[in-house]
C-alpha cells in the first residue's frame, strides 16, 4: 500500500484538533513515486497541501477549502480522519480525441474534515502518473440549497516559475456585448505574478514552466449543479487562487455562483505535470476524471470533416444556391458534414433547408445548421435566435431536424460561466442527444471534459480561431505564434473548433501562414467535427496530391506522440491512423527552424511522404521521405508540413 505518514511539529495539541494532529502531513504518491501531493492543517486549521515532482517542488503550500453559504470550510477546520490510500483504475472509449482507447491508474485518499460547527466535508484527492487531482465533496442529505460563495484552492508556484496565460474577456463587453468567449491571445512566458489585464483574471487551461517541468493547470467534471472557474486577476507570490463568474454571467435571474442541495461533489481541480512537454500533450488526464458518459449516441452520425462557406464567404453566402455547391463540395472531398451558417432561416427558409437536406443525404453528405442561442445576455442579432432557450422549444426545433434528416446543430453567442450558462449548455446536449443530434458551440466556454459525458458534443469553439484572420491584418500578422501556442492549452486536452485549412487566400488580407502550414493545421488541431476553410474553387486549384490528401484525412485518432515544440514557437507531434501515422509540425517565428525527427514509437518506416513548401514557399511540393532513421527537417518561416507514412504511398 502507497502510504507514507511523516511527522512534523505538533503546533496544537491534540485536544484542540480532535483526532488529528495539526500539522500531521499526509503524503500520496504516484503509481510510479515520481510526484507526490502532501496536504495537512495549518494552525489556523486550514486544509493546505503541495505538490512535488522528481524531488522538485511543483507546488508550495497551496490553499484548500470552500466558503459555503451557511458554513465556512476554509479555516478553523479539524481532520477527523484520512482514508487508506487505493488504487484506481478506468478503461474508456472516446468517440473522437487524441486517443480513442484510453486507461487510467491513480493513487486515491479521502481526508475528512469537519467545520467548527462539525459540519462534514470531504476533499478526494488522486494522483496518477501525469498528475495531481483533487475536489470537494459535501455527504449527507438536504432539502434546502446552499450556495458556494468562494473557492479557497490556490496553486502556489514559485517566483522563478514562467507562465502562458490567456486574459479572459470581462463580461457582456465587445461586440453586442458578447463577451466572454475564450477568444483573446495568451500572455507567453511571462512572470507568474502577473496581473491579468482583466477583472475576469486567466482562463483554463493555464500553461506553466518551472525549472525542466511543465504544469497544466485545470478543470474537469463540472456538472449542472456548478459554475466554470478560472484563474484570479491578481497571483501574489506566484500564488493563483480559483476566481468565479463575474455577476452578469448567467441566465436573467437564475444563478451565477454554485448552488445545490446536498450531497454535492465539486468539480475536479487538475494538475497535469510532466518534465517535458510529450508528458503533457499525450496526457487524456482530464477526460480520465471526467463524468463517464450519460447516454448512448451509437445512432447519431460520426465525426467527420465538414465543408463551410462562412468563414471566406460571409452571410451573402447563407443561400441555397451557394449551400447546393457546398455540398457537392463536401461530397467531392467525401466529406461527412456541410455547415449551414447564420441567417438560413430567413434567406433559405426550412422548406428549402429540408430540400438541401434531402439532396444532402443522395450525396451521403449530412447537414449541420447554425442558431444563436442568446436571450437577454447579448444583443446579437444572428437568426434563428432563442429557440434553444426552454426544453420545449428545443424539443420542437429538433423535432423539425430530425424529421429533415439533419445531421448536427452549432449554436453560438453564449453568456459567460455562471452555474444557469453551465446548465444551460448541459441541457442542449441532453436534449440534442435525444434526437440524434451532434452538437457545437461557438462563442462559449471550454469543453472541461464534457465530451466523454455527453459525446453528441463534437466541438466547442472557445479559441481566437481562423475566421478572425478574415477579419483584419492584425489578426493575421498574430496567426503563427498563436498556432504555435495552442497545441499546449485550449487544444491540450479538448476539441477545438478553430476551423482551419486555407489555401487559395483570404479576400484584401495578406496572409503570414504558408500553404504548408495551413495543411499541417489540419493533424495539429483536433476537433470531433473538424470545418475546413477552403472554398470549393480554392480547393480544385490545388495539385492532386494535396486534394487526395485532404479528401482521404482521418475523421478521428487512434493515438498521439509529441515530437518537439515550445508554446508559441513551435509544434511537432503525431498521429496514428491504424497503422498509418501522419506527422506534422508549424513554425511560428518568421525564421528557418531546423528540427529532427526521432520517431522511435513508428517502428521501421521505410515508406513516406511530405507535403510542404516550396523553396520560395509560394507552393506546394511532395516528395517521398523514408523515416527509418532520424531524418533532419527545414521547416520556412510561418511554414509548415504534414507527412503520410505507409506502403504504396
Amino acid at each position: 500500500m502507497l502510504r507514507e505518514i511523516t511527522s512534523m511539529l505538533i503546533l496544537f495539541s491534540m485536544s484542540s484538533f480532535g483526532d488529528a494532529v495539526c500539522g500531521e502531513s499526509y503524503t500520496l504518491r504516484s503509481p510510479d513515486n515520481n510526484i507526490s501531493a502532501n496536504v495537512w492543517l495549518t494552525s489556523a486549521g486550514s486544509p493546505v497541501y503541495s505538490v512535488s515532482y522528481l524531488g522538485s517542488t511543483i507546488l508550495k503550500e497551496s490553499k484548500l477549502g470552500i466558503a459555503r453559504s451557511d458554513e465556512d470550510f476554509s479555516s478553523g477546520m479539524t481532520l477527523d480522519s484520512a482514508s487508506a490510500v487505493s488504487q484506481v483504475s478506468e478503461k474508456y472509449t472516446l468517440l473522437h480525441g487524441k486517443r480513442l482507447a484510453c486507461s487510467y491508474t491513480g493513487s486515491k485518499r479521502i481526508f475528512f474534515l469537519k467545520s467548527a460547527h462539525s459540519e462534514s466535508m470531504e476533499i478526494i484527492f488522486q494522483v496518477s502518473n501525469d498528475g495531481v487531482a483533487f475536489r470537494y465533496y459535501f455527504p449527507g442529505k438536504t432539502d434546502t440549497t446552499a450556495t458556494i460563495y468562494s473557492d479557497a484552492t490556490s496553486f502556489h508556484f514559485a517566483r522563478s516559475t514562467k507562465a502562458f496565460l490567456q486574459p479572459c474577456a470581462d463580461a457582456r463587453m465587445g461586440w453586442s456585448y458578447a463577451s466572454p468567449s475564450y477568444e483573446e491571445y495568451h500572455k507567453m512566458d511571462i512572470p507568474v505574478g502577473t496581473p491579468s489585464p482583466n477583472q475576469a483574471g486567466w482562463v483554463m487551461p493555464a500553461l506553466f514552466h518551472s525549472g525542466n517541468n511543465w504544469i497544466c493547470i485545470t478543470e474537469t467534471a463540472v456538472d449542472t449543479n456548478y459554475c466554470g472557474s478560472r484563474l484570479s486577476q491578481f497571483s501574489p507570490d506566484g500564488e493563483y487562487s480559483i476566481q468565479f463568474p463575474e455577476p452578469q454571467e448567467c441566465r436573467d435571474g437564475e444563478p451565477v455562483l454554485p448552488e445545490s442541495t446536498l450531497p454535492w461533489y465539486t468539480p475536479w481541480r487538475v494538475i497535469a505535470i510532466a518534465n517535458n512537454l510529450g508528458g503533457l500533450v499525450e496526457s487524456t488526464l482530464e477526460t480520465d476524471l471526467a463524468n463517464p458518459a450519460k447516454y448512448d449516441v451509437s445512432s447519431w452520425p460520426r465525426p467527420g470533416i465538414a465543408s463551410w462557406s462562412w468563414i471566406i464567404l460571409k452571410d451573402d453566402s447563407t443561400v441555397y444556391d451557394v449551400q447546393k455547391r457546398y455540398i457537392d463540395f463536401a461530397s467531392e472531398m467525401h466529406w461527412r458534414y456541410c455547415l449551414i451558417d447564420a441567417l438560413w432561416d430567413t434567406q433559405i427558409g426550412y422548406e428549402k433547408i429540408g430540400r438541401l437536406a434531402g439532396y444532402a443525404n443522395t450525396k451521403n453528405v449530412k447537414i449541420l445548421l447554425w442558431y444563436n442561442s442568446a436571450g437577454d445576455w447579448n444583443t446579437t442579432p444572428q437568426t434563428p435566435r432563442n429557440k434553444m432557450l426552454t426544453h420545449d422549444s428545443r424539443c420542437a426545433e429538433f423535432q423539425k431536424l430530425k424529421n429533415m434528416g439533419i445531421g448536427g446543430i452549432k449554436v453560438d453567442f453564449f453568456g459567460g460561466d455562471g452555474q444557469s450558462m453551465m446548465k444551460y449548455y448541459i441541457d442542449i446536449l441532453k436534449d440534442a442527444a435525444k434526437y440524434d443530434l451532434a452538437v457545437n458551440f461557438h462563442g462559449c466556454t471550454f469543453p472541461r471534459g464534457w465530451y466523454r459525458t455527453y459525446p453528441n458534443l463534437v466541438s466547442m469553439e472557445a479559441v481566437r480561431g481562423e475566421e478572425y484572420v478574415t477579419f483584419g491584418p492584425y489578426f493575421a500578422d498574430n496567426q503563427p505564434s498563436h498556432c504555435a501556442m495552442l497545441p499546449f492549452t485550449r487544444n491540450l486536452f479538448d476539441p477545438m473548433d478553430f476551423t482551419p485549412v486555407n489555401f487559395s487566400g483570404i479576400p484584401n488580407i495578406n496572409r503570414r501562414t504558408t500553404d504548408g502550414f495551413e495543411i499541417a493545421l489540419s493533424v495539429i488541431f483536433t476537433s470531433g467535427i473538424e470545418h475546413i476553410a477552403e472554398t470549393p474553387s480554392g480547393m480544385r486549384a490545388q495539385p492532386d496530391f494535396v486534394r487526395e490528401y485532404m479528401s482521404t484525412l482521418p475523421e478521428t485518432w487512434d493515438d498521439v506522440k509529441f515530437i518537439d515544440g515550445y508554446p508559441g514557437k513551435f509544434v511537432a507531434l503525431a498521429r496514428r491512423k491504424g497503422n498509418v501515422w501522419y506527422i506534422a509540425g508549424i513554425n511560428g517565428e518568421n525564421i528557418e527552424r531546423t528540427i529532427t525527427l526521432n520517431l522511435p514509437f513508428a517502428g521501421s518506416i521505410k515508406d513516406a511522404k511530405i507535403i510542404t513548401d516550396s523553396n520560395d514557399a509560394k507552393h506546394f511540393v511532395e516528395r517521398s521521405l523514408s523515416l527509418s532513421a532520424p531524418v533532419e527537417l527545414t521547416i520556412r518561416p510561418y511554414g509548415g508540413f504534414v507527412i503520410r507514412t505507409g506502403t504504396g504511398l
